[in-house]
C-alpha cells in the first residue's frame, strides 16, 4: 500500500481489532474465575448454615417438594457418619456417600457435579451442583462482561478512521491549493494551520518555490537587458560592414575594418558581462553554500592579472594589509568581483595614478574587509547608489564600458549577503570600494 492513510488506517484498526479480541478473551476468562469462585462461595455458605443445628424431627428421605418446583440448581444431602441418607432436598440421583471433605468434582449418572462437603455432629453435609448449569450460567456472566468490548470496537474503528481522515485534511489542502495553480504561479503556500510534520515540508517547497522566482527573474531579466543592450552595438556592426562595403580604396577600408574589429570586440564583451551578471544572479537564487578560502591568495592573484594593464597606464597597482585572512565565501565568485573592481579602477585612474588592494580585519564585527581604491576622479556621492545598477555610465565616462562591472560585482556582494560600500578614498582621493565578509 503506497498509500500513507489507508497503511495507517488498516495498522490501526487491526492493533484495535486485535486489542479488542484480546480484552474480550481475558474479560470472558476472569468472569468464568469470578462466577466459580462466587459459586463456590455460596455452597459453603450453604454448608455452613446447616452446621448451627438441623430442625429436630427431621425425618429422614427427601423433602416433601413437588418434582416441578425442583428447578433449583444446588443439591442439598446430609449423610450419617454410618452411611445412611438422612436428608435430600431433591428427588434426585444420589451422590456417593463418601466424599472428600471440602471441595472436589464428583462424576455420578453421566455429568460432573462440583461438591463441598463439611462434617458437624456425626453428620456430613454435601452441597452440590451441576457444572454443567454452572458452565452455563458462567457462560452468560462472562458474554455479559465481554459483549459491551466487542459492541465499543466498531465504533471506536470508526471513530479513528474519521480522526485519521481529519487529521489529513491539511494534505489535500495543500494538494488542492497547488492543483489549482497555474505554471507561472510561484507564490508561497499558506503554511497556517499546519501540523508540526507538514509545515516544516511546505517551509522548505516554499522556499524552493522562492529560489525558483528568482531564478526565473534572473532568467527575464537576462533577456530583457540582451534585447535591448545589444540592439544598439548590432546596429553599429551593421553600419560598419555598410560602411566596409561602400569604401572606395583600400585605407578606408583599412579603418572601417579596424572599427568592425572594435565593435566585435564591444559586443562580445557585452555579451560575456550579461552572462557572467546571469550567472551570480542565478548562484544567488540556488544558494549554493560557502566554503573557507583565503582572501589574500584571491587579491594577490587578481592584483597579479591586472599588473600588465596596469603598468601599460604607467600607474602603480599594488597590494597591502594581511598576509592571510580567512573567510567564508564562494572562490570563483570573488575573483569574479576583485577582477571587476580592479579593472574599473585601471580604467578610470590617470596614467600615472595609483591603485590600493587592500585586506584588513574588521574589529568591530570580527569579519574581514576587501578595499580596491584609486587616485581617480571618483563618484559623486549623490551618484555613487545609482552606479550599482546595470547599464549605468556616468557622464564623460569612456564608451567602450558597458555599465555592468559594478553591478556584477554588487551581484557577487549579496550572493555573499552583503553590498558594496561605495566612499570617497581618504589617501588617495578618488573612489574606494569596501567589502566585508565573515571571517571563516
Amino acid at each position: 500500500m503506497k498509500s500513507l492513510r489507508a497503511r495507517l488506517l488498516v495498522f490501526v484498526l487491526l492493533a484495535i481489532l486485535a486489542t479488542a479480541l484480546l480484552q474480550a478473551g481475558l474479560a470472558w476468562r476472569a468472569a468464568r474465575a469470578e462466577a466459580d469462585a462466587l459459586f463456590d462461595y455460596q455452597m459453603r455458605q450453604t454448608a455452613q448454615s446447616l452446621r448451627a443445628g438441623l430442625p429436630e424431627g427431621l425425618a429422614t428421605g427427601v423433602l416433601p417438594v413437588p418434582p416441578p418446583q425442583q428447578d433449583f440448581d444446588f443439591v442439598l444431602q446430609i449423610w450419617s457418619v454410618d452411611g445412611s441418607l438422612v436428608l435430600r432436598s431433591a428427588d434426585r440421583p444420589e451422590l456417593p456417600p463418601r466424599a472428600v471433605l471440602g471441595f472436589a468434582d464428583v462424576a455420578a449418572h453421566g455429568t460432573t457435579y462440583r461438591v463441598y462437603s463439611v462434617m458437624t455432629g456425626g453428620l456430613v453435609i454435601q452441597v452440590a451442583q451441576d457444572m454443567a448449569v454452572r458452565r452455563r450460567m458462567a457462560g452468560e456472566l462472562a458474554l455479559r462482561t465481554a459483549a459491551p468490548v466487542l459492541w465499543l470496537a466498531p465504533l471506536l474503528m470508526l471513530a479513528v478512521g474519521w480522526l485519521v481522515r481529519s487529521s489529513l485534511a491539511p494534505v489535500a489542502r495543500v494538494r488542492a491549493q497547488l492543483a489549482a495553480r497555474s505554471a507561472d504561479d510561484l507564490a508561497p503556500v499558506a503554511e497556517q494551520d499546519l501540523p508540526d510534520e507538514l509545515q516544516p515540508l511546505v517551509h522548505e517547497f516554499n522556499a524552493l518555490l522562492k529560489r525558483l522566482g528568482l531564478a526565473f527573474e534572473a532568467q527575464q531579466r537576462f533577456v530583457a537587458d540582451a534585447a535591448h543592450e545589444l540592439r544598439s552595438p548590432l546596429a553599429a556592426l551593421k553600419l560598419q560592414v555598410q560602411g566596409l562595403r561602400r569604401a572606395p580604396d583600400g585605407e578606408t577600408r583599412d579603418r572601417a575594418l579596424q572599427r568592425l574589429d572594435g565593435g566585435i570586440d564591444r559586443a562580445t564583451r557585452l555579451i560575456e558581462q550579461l552572462l557572467v551578471l546571469a550567472r551570480q544572479q542565478a548562484r544567488q537564487a540556488e544558494g549554493a553554500p560557502a566554503v573557507a578560502l583565503d582572501l589574500v591568495a584571491l587579491a594577490r592573484q587578481g592584483v597579479s592579472e591586472a599588473v600588465a594593464d596596469a603598468q601599460a597606464r604607467a600607474q602603480d597597482l599594488g597590494l597591502s594589509g594581511l598576509d592571510t585572512a580567512q573567510v567564508c565565501g564562494h572562490a570563483d565568485a570573488l575573483r569574479l568581483l576583485l577582477r571587476n573592481l580592479v579593472e574599473n579602477a585601471v580604467k578610470y585612474t590617470p596614467d600615472g595614478g595609483r591603485i590600493d588592494v587592500s585586506v584588513s580585519a574588521d574589529g568591530a564585527g570580527g569579519g574581514v574587509t576587501l578595499a580596491v581604491e584609486d587616485s581617480g576622479p571618483g563618484i559623486p556621492e549623490a551618484e555613487r547608489a545609482h552606479v550599482l545598477d546595470r547599464f549605468v555610465r556616468l557622464p564623460g565616462a569612456p564608451s567602450t564600458g558597458s555599465g555592468l562591472g559594478l553591478a556584477i560585482a554588487q551581484a557577487v556582494a549579496q550572493l555573499h549577503g552583503t553590498a558594496l560600500q561605495l566612499d570617497a578614498s581618504p589617501s588617495l582621493g578618488g573612489l574606494r570600494v569596501r567589502l566585508s565578509l565573515p571571517a571563516a
